[in-house]
């Protein structure tokens, strides 16, 4: 039997293909998207073959797996449905591989991919693990038992999983496209942790994570004494982050963690707490804390001479602010240029304002049109990304045609922030900083 995967370049959908890869089934996908995606660099290692053009793989033999953003009408689908094929969503297929085993699933409006890939490093190294990734890190094998799942909530998506371990590392109001106000995702929050055969773990910092309703145990962690899980005696430097956890008033163990920010500490809590409650020694935990170098696209960076080329997945405020300030700590004496690229006009509109206070934390900043994904300009006319560069206190528009602005910048840390990542003007500011 073959695996179809109809969208295969997405994150999400790449992971899945070398999960399904890793646990001996074939897999052939196909994606619109004809340029190169950073996706493609692990299914390629895995023999995986993907098309962006029409080809006869789709047969009688073939379970087809789409993504979201793939309809009934799009060409490949009309193939799969001619033959009557089965169809899975591809949280439905997640779903069913994943819940035959110990699952832990990590959700979150921010800091999922982050704290799911720090978890798969550290239980994957200490006792074995299977995971997948939002940034399109997916690994297998039939010998594990326990299974690390980043949950998104959009459409509410994290419902079809059944964890023992329902995380969740802060609530806050995303996707506007589909959600109707905070309120209806706090609901979806709701039912995802109840399905939580374990315990729920949240991050009790946040506050719309205190108004959940639950009928499962709720354990907090962060850095307030309320909390279940508490960081005390934290210290940010420009060489990282450490800390000493105490476990419901007993201390624990201490920590170093080599990334930058408030954000990713409680990150790391979130896994600290897991580990202690299946009752993993602290200092194994902190060896691979230690070793943890980040996610894909997750704050990385490329150093060339004195200036600093950092590639991030950033697009709500929160993320883009939580981006800026990891920068200003890590390397406070030198100037922070954001380069902000706006995905959907939905959300643009609804958090323009917030995307101005929060760039105004750089000391410049360059703006790209919108990436529309899912969504229509005629549908949002007015929407542009001048509704955030007519407000910055220092910043423009920048485009590929225009990425040399960026040379009067060299020598600071530019940040590159959208879930697409913004290939063409980096790329050349990068061979820019290495041919000077």
């Amino acid at each position: 039997m073959k695996y179809y995967l109809i969208g295969i370049k997405g994150a999400g959908m790449s992971a899945l293909g070398l999960i399904l890869n890793d646990l001996g089934y074939n897999v052939v996908g196909y994606d619109d998207e004809k340029s190169y995606q950073f996706t493609e660099d692990k299914l390629k290692e895995r023999g995986i073959k993907v098309y962006t053009e029409p080809n006869s793989e789709v047969d009688e033999n073939t379970i087809i797996v789409r993504s979201s953003a793939i309809k009934d009408d799009h060409v490949e689908m009309q193939k799969a449905l001619e033959l009557d094929l089965k169809v899975y969503e591809y949280n439905e297929m997640l779903g069913k591989l994943a819940n035959i085993f110990d699952l832990i699933t990590i959700a979150g409006c921010h800091g999922k991919t982050t704290t799911t890939s720090m978890m798969a490093h550290v239980l994957g190294n200490i006792v074995g693990c299977n995971y997948l990734i939002g940034d399109g890190t997916g690994f297998a094998s039939k010998e594990n038992k326990k299974f690390i799942i980043e949950a998104c909530e959009y459409r509410r998506h994290f419902l079809v999983y059944e964890p023992d371990y329902a995380v969740i590392t802060n609530i806050d109001l995303d996707h506007v496209d589909y959600f109707k106000d905070i309120n209806d995702v706090i609901d979806a929050y709701t039912e995802y942790a109840n399905k939580a055969s374990k315990m729920v773990i949240a991050c009790g910092d946040d506050p719309y994570t205190r108004v959940l309703e639950l009928n499962k145990p709720l354990f907090y962690y962060g850095l307030g004494e309320d909390n279940d899980i508490v960081a005390k005696d934290v210290e940010y430097t420009s060489e990282g982050t450490s800390f000493d956890v105490f476990v419901e008033g007993n201390y624990y163990g201490h920590f170093d963690l080599p990334l930058y920010g408030k954000h990713m500490l409680l990150d790391a809590l979130a896994v600290i707490a897991v580990c202690s409650y299946e009752r993993l020694e602290a200092k194994a935990v902190a060896k691979e804390l230690k070793t943890f170098s980040g996610a894909n696209r997750r704050f990385s960076e490329t150093i060339i001479n004195d200036t600093i080329v950092v590639d991030d997945y950033a697009h709500h405020p929160n993320e883009v602010k939580a981006t800026i300030k990891a920068a200003k700590q890590k390397y406070p004496d030198k100037k922070i240029v954001a380069v902000f690229q706006p995905h959907t006009f939905s959300r643009t509109e609804e958090f323009s304002e917030d995307l101005v206070k929060v760039l105004n934390n750089a000391d410049y900043s360059f703006i790209l049109d919108i990436f529309p994904a899912r969504e229509k300009q005629e549908d949002f006319k007015d929407v542009t990304s001048n509704i955030i560069v007519k407000d910055l206190e220092n910043g423009e528009l920048i485009t590929d045609d225009t990425w040399s602005k960026l040379k009067d910048y060299k020598g600071s840390v530019v940040i590159f922030m959208s879930p697409k990542q913004i290939h063409t003007i980096m790329e050349n500011f990068i061979n820019y900083l290495k041919e000077d």
